[in-house]
């Protein structure tokens, strides 16, 4: 969603704007249908990043927070780059659960293979399972099944997956949002299409929905999976669902609010905006696209962080 890399700065969120946020979510949070005790994907509070375990101090400290809070369903969402061994990852993975989490996701796809060998994948598996039972979650669980049967231990480039797997693990045995990295990895193995033919199609999934938004370290309530398109400040949502938000102030959240695409375009285009001559991959690489040209063209308080346009 952020297209995370190393060349972000370490902007990690304050222990006191993380008490202010979550004091906002206490009460808000609705459990996973199984209790409060058990973890699902779009239920409960998860801890992400990036990856909240490059500062495993910060993330005892949230969960603790968030534990006083009565946050049900608390959980972590990691793609297992610190787990270098047996003992190391025990201990850190015990010492959340004694501080009140719940469970954990493991991330498990070719993007984040470039880069964490698979060893360490199934090492935090296998040791989260010991510990957190039934409340591990592999995300996505045909990804761990295909590693395994082609025996990866170390790193793989995406070109060597593809190549592997003849390009066949990107169509229909998984989720896959064209967004992020994807947007830009995978074009060239997926037919593209004019600005045009996006116009109608509603945002998949919705923009404005009452389950698994995002909250980051700038303060910025992010919808769904929108990456670089803020709802307001999340330290004041309690404002936010008591006042709404106010659409003529933003543009550009007014045509996304309103699924008017045609719209949105043609403002960009108004502003000098140009469509790709090399098409779209989907609507989300469409809306982008625009919101990359936008972001230069105006102080458009709705386009945050500023630095996820820096690194896209």
């Amino acid at each position: 969603m952020y297209l995370c890399s190393p060349r972000w700065s370490a902007d990690w969120i304050s222990e006191d704007n993380l008490q202010r946020g979550l004091s906002q979510l206490a009460g808000k949070i609705i459990p996973s249908p199984y209790g409060a005790d058990r973890i699902s994907l779009s239920h409960g509070l998860h801890f992400s990043g990036g990856e909240p375990f490059l500062n495993f101090n910060l993330l005892v400290k949230a969960v603790e927070m968030a534990d006083e809070l009565n946050i049900p369903s608390l959980f972590a969402e990691t793609n297992c780059c610190w787990c270098k061994d047996d003992k190391t990852t025990r201990e850190k993975l015990k010492i959340l659960k004694n501080k009140g989490m719940r469970g954990i996701l493991i991330s498990v796809n070719p993007f984040y293979a470039e880069y964490v060998p698979f060893e360490m994948t199934e090492r935090c598996i296998r040791i989260c399972s010991d510990i957190f039972g039934n409340n591990v979650a592999v995300y996505q669980y045909e990804y761990y099944r295909l590693f395994k049967m082609l025996g990866i231990k170390e790193t793989i480039s995406i070109e060597k997956f593809l190549e592997l797997t003849r390009n066949q693990y990107f169509f229909d045995r998984v989720e896959m949002f064209f967004m992020g990295r994807a947007t830009y990895n995978l074009k060239h193995l997926f037919p593209t299409n004019s600005a045009e033919s996006f116009f109608t199609m509603p945002c998949y999934p919705p923009i404005i929905r009452n389950w698994h938004n995002h909250f980051d370290n700038y303060g910025n309530f992010m919808p769904g999976f929108c990456g670089g398109i803020t709802l307001g400040n999340w330290y004041e949502l309690d404002d936010i669902l008591e006042n709404g938000i106010d659409l003529n102030k933003y543009s550009v959240l007014g045509y996304l609010v309103n699924n008017d695409m045609k719209g949105l375009f043609r403002f960009a285009v108004e502003s000098g905006y140009t469509e790709s001559l090399d098409g779209y991959l989907s609507k989300c690489d469409l809306c982008l696209d625009l919101r990359k040209h936008l972001v230069k063209q105006g102080d458009f308080d709705e386009l945050k962080p500023k630095e996820f346009y820096t690194h896209t």
